[in-house]
């Protein structure tokens, strides 16, 4: 599944795979060997995050990686997830920001993961989850049908493990912006779901309907015309979209051979 090239490497996979590894993570940390295997994690303690109310994102951030299951790629996520905020902290008058903390913290995984020996697809992998961690913040706001599909689409096949991180990386105690969060990753998924079975649906469609098959060939509704949309759709299936003038032309060659 992966690959070490020192002790470090699964000295921070031994830590972060108990069932709870708040201990062993802390230990880590508290002990100052934390500061040879990711000197990046010990900086987050003296980072205070007004946003997650925490003394420092330190304790943020393993209090978020103890919530996720012990999968590898999602624990290594959650610990990189915030790991950009010392490099991005502003002060202005919106208050404490931490701009693009993502992308900058993606950078820094890779550069660690990397040093550390992981395998490549688990580097990319937990890179990807840091670079995306942050996409569902707007969507409270209000996501258009197209947004929706964009965040599955750039998602792939870690839709599922980036919902579930963005859904531990909530450790208010605030118990109606808790559910609020979650209410709201709910309805992402569910819109989710429903796009793509509506992208299904659409893909078993042909780009010329019956209508259009009457219209142009100037028929009447009948067999014919289900035979004509069931070639159509075949050709759709083989060969993807074609150009219009294209589907016209297979259109016109069937039916002459119906004689």
């Amino acid at each position: 599944m992966f690959v070490m090239t020192s002790t470090a490497a699964q000295d921070l996979i031994d830590a972060l795979l108990p069932d709870d590894p708040t201990d062993t993570l802390w230990e880590l940390c508290d002990s100052g060997k934390m500061d040879t295997i990711a000197p990046e994690i010990p900086l987050l303690r003296m980072e205070q995050d007004p946003i997650h109310r925490h003394k420092d994102v330190l304790a943020h951030t393993i209090a978020v990686t103890s919530k996720t299951k012990p999968d590898i790629t999602v624990r290594l996520a959650a610990l990189f997830h915030d790991v950009g905020k010392p490099k991005t902290r502003r002060i202005d008058d919106a208050g404490v920001t931490f701009r693009h903390h993502e992308a900058v913290g993606a950078r820094m995984a890779r550069k660690r993961l990397t040093a550390l020996g992981f395998e490549e697809q688990t580097v990319d992998d937990v890179v990807e989850l840091v670079r995306l961690s942050g996409r569902f913040k707007g969507y409270s706001d209000g996501w258009s049908d197209s947004a929706v599909r964009r965040y599955a689409r750039e998602a792939g096949p870690l839709l599922g493990s980036l919902n579930h991180l963005i859904r531990c990386d909530c450790t208010t105690r605030n118990a109606r912006k808790l559910e609020g969060i979650q209410r709201a990753m709910d309805d992402l998924e569910r819109r989710i779901g429903e796009l793509a079975e509506a992208d299904r649906i659409a893909a078993e469609r042909p780009d010329i309907d019956g209508s259009e098959v009457m219209a142009h060939l100037g028929i009447e509704p009948g067999p014919l015309v289900g035979k004509a949309v069931k070639m159509l759709l075949e050709v759709k299936r083989s060969e993807g979209e074609l150009p219009r003038e294209e589907l016209i032309a297979r259109l016109d060659s069937w039916y002459e051979q119906q004689g």
